[in-house]
């Protein structure tokens, strides 16, 4: 009997291109800092998030002062989700709708 290599396959992984940014969608929050419950089906046009790629046009461009893992604030409206190994919280978000960075001094 012949000897078989294991099986190695690559890590896929999701890259975005043009002015395209991935974002890992932060998790709701069910309960605000003052312990007022918030219902499932509340519409917040915004989301804030953490980058896990950016595209080589975004950081090649000085104009976009975003990299991987700044937390961001950011409207989906125009916003793809990938469904990537049933991680429902990832999203191909075109630049211009990051709206604000969070930095610590």
């Amino acid at each position: 009997m012949a000897k078989t290599k294991p099986s190695t396959q690559a890590l896929e992984t999701v890259e975005p291109i043009g002015s395209r940014v991935l974002i890992r969608k932060d998790a709701d929050k069910k309960i605000t800092k003052v312990g007022i419950h918030l219902p499932d089906k509340l519409e917040i046009p915004t989301l804030t998030g953490r980058i896990v790629a950016v595209s080589a046009q975004v950081d090649s461009d000085e104009d976009y002062p975003i990299r991987q893992y700044d937390r961001v604030l950011f409207n989906p409206k125009n916003g793809i989700p990938v469904d990537f190994e049933g991680d429902n919280q990832l999203f191909v978000i075109p630049i211009k709708d990051v709206v604000a960075v969070f930095r610590k001094d």
